[in-house]
């Protein structure tokens, strides 16, 4: 073995880390503070200190053909959107498969990372473990941060004047686990998240009352999209994204509006967000508009007081008899094992080149993956980041120098602030940002020559979903089987819903949806030119 990478945490992409450090010839050595890899999707009924914690209703907003590791696919009858149970079944088996279990040291936390005296030279680390009580300290060439961004819950209650006084019970939702402890009792929810618009729908089955205040409003989408397929199948596309890059802003947006306003009319529900063309990460819950309707959830504007048993909203109406008030205000980013101003190199924000690699460092030897968020899925991302990272500690990729990183972070900024708003996430724009690390590392498909040399599989790249297995078609860490799951795709995704075979199984027309789309605006603009010219 070459040189020696820690890696923090044996979740999705701590085990991306260790195989991707394994296809440059490093040594890699994982630390995981539980009994099993996982991370997030290893459930606990109980939350553990330092862990993710989720609750056991979750299911995957990402479908199964667009979120698998790029060179192994998910069984066929697995269900296209799998409960937590499911999706950790198959993480255990990626990492057997792939013989990375015997890289991972379990029980064991890291306590301290810190750059050696040599560091100027060498670029190296001491990491200090704990296991049984015992500590350790040993050096490594690089270090990978996969911890995961849902550990520190951010609890702002500040925010809330009166809420000192207020007698009820308060938790974040963190702490959620099931629905039982609430039968009968009036519960609001703080946040439009995921998380709270999934434990609002399914308290909303057994509380007397279910309230959810949000700030700013967000769309809510289904995972069942066009003709009942997937949403990311349909959505997440090369041909999409060409269209959304090349379209005047102001037909791109009307274009977005539109479309997330197909299901239902979010202004009739209390959902609008504030500033509706911001392709802000959507809300995806199937049963949030039908609990509305049927008045079981109630959505309300922000909270201006709390009195001892009762919230005050912006509109002036109150919410009395309040049993339980959950948080679901989202996550804080920490690393209390490493140094703030590594990550945070800048006005206490995180500062990341491509949303990975500190740039003040003198040496590119630590890298942070998986905490970009956009609205395609982790495993596929944090294995792209994996790779170009083993790289750069492998010497085969170099970094740019740091004003020219300190500048390309600056524009990344003010384009998440046009496209996302203010947040303090790492958002970004999937397929460009895929793209963008695939060409880093030479794997970036090549759509030209796919239609030159191979017309079928170039359509279906382009037009059809921009799954994982693309990363994988050409280039270093090829995957001899990508052309073929690629073409089969839509196979497996219909296979688990087909139970009962009737007819031939129908696959999207993705062109022929787009064009559609695209009609009104193209006559408008005909229009225009017309009436100008």
């Amino acid at each position: 073995m070459g040189k020696r990478a820690a890696i923090v945490g044996a979740g999705v992409s701590g085990l991306a880390a260790v195989r991707c450090c394994l296809e440059e010839g490093m040594e890699p050595v994982c630390f995981e503070r539980s009994n099993d890899v996982g991370g997030l999707w290893k459930f606990s009924d109980h939350t553990e200190e330092g862990r993710a914690s989720i609750y056991q209703s979750v299911f995957t907003n990402s479908s199964k053909e667009m979120m698998c590791f790029p060179d192994f696919p998910y069984p066929d009858d697995f269900p296209n959107y799998m409960h937590h149970s499911k999706l950790q079944e198959y993480i255990k088996s990626f990492a057997q498969r792939k013989d990375l279990l015997r890289y991972i040291q379990f029980e064991t936390l890291v306590s301290s990372i810190k750059k050696c005296s040599s560091f100027l030279a060498t670029g190296q680390w001491v990491v200090v473990t704990e296991k049984d009580g015992k500590q350790d300290s040993s050096l490594f060439d690089a270090v990978m941060i996969c911890s995961g961004h849902h550990v520190y819950p951010n609890m702002p209650t500040d925010s809330f004047p009166g809420l000192e006084h207020f007698q009820g019970k308060c938790l974040h939702s963190r702490d959620y686990k099931n629905p039982g402890d609430f039968q009968g009792k009036r519960i609001l929810v703080i946040g439009l998240g995921n998380s709270a618009s999934d434990i609002a729908v399914e308290l909303s089955r057994l509380a007397t009352q279910v309230i959810i205040s949000t700030r700013s409003g967000s769309w809510v989408m289904s995972r069942v999209w066009n003709d009942g397929y997937p949403w990311d199948m349909v959505y997440v596309t090369r041909f999409a994204s060409f269209l959304r890059n090349v379209l005047p802003s102001f037909v791109s947006d009307w274009l977005y509006v539109k479309k997330m306003n197909t299901w239902f009319k979010h202004e009739n529900y209390g959902l609008m967000p504030l500033n509706g063309p911001l392709r802000k990460e959507p809300v995806f819950n199937d049963e949030l508009p039908a609990r509305i309707l049927c008045g079981t959830v109630t959505v309300k504007p922000s909270i201006t007081k709390f009195t001892e048993t009762s919230a005050v909203f912006e509109d002036g109406t109150v919410f009395d008899a309040i049993d339980c008030v959950i948080f679901a205000t989202g996550y804080g980013y920490a690393y209390p094992f490493l140094d703030d101003s590594i990550i945070k190199s800048r006005n206490n924000e995180v500062t990341l080149y491509k949303g990975i690699f500190p740039p003040q460092l003198e040496k590119p030897t630590m890298a942070v993956i998986g905490l970009v968020q956009s609205l395609g899925a982790t495993i596929p991302t944090a294995d792209l980041q994996a790779r170009w990272a083993a790289k750069v500690f492998a010497n085969t990729c170099t970094l740019p120098a740091t004003n020219e990183m300190m500048d390309d972070i600056d524009e990344k900024m003010g384009k998440k602030l046009k496209w996302f708003g203010q947040s303090h996430t790492l958002q970004t724009d999937y397929i460009s940002y895929m793209d963008e690390l695939s060409s880093f590392i030479g794997a970036k498909p090549n759509i030209p020559w796919l239609f030159l040399t191979d017309p079928q599989l170039a359509l279906e790249v382009f037009f059809g979903p921009c799954s994982p297995y693309q990363f994988r078609l050409m280039g270093p860490g090829k995957w001899d089987g990508a052309r073929n799951a690629i073409l089969t795709q839509w196979k497996r995704t219909v296979k688990p819903t087909r139970t009962r075979a009737v007819g031939v199984a129908q696959r999207p027309t993705h062109l022929y949806d787009f064009l559609r789309m695209l009609f009104f605006p193209v006559i408008l603009l005909a229009v225009l030119f017309t009436f100008y010219y």
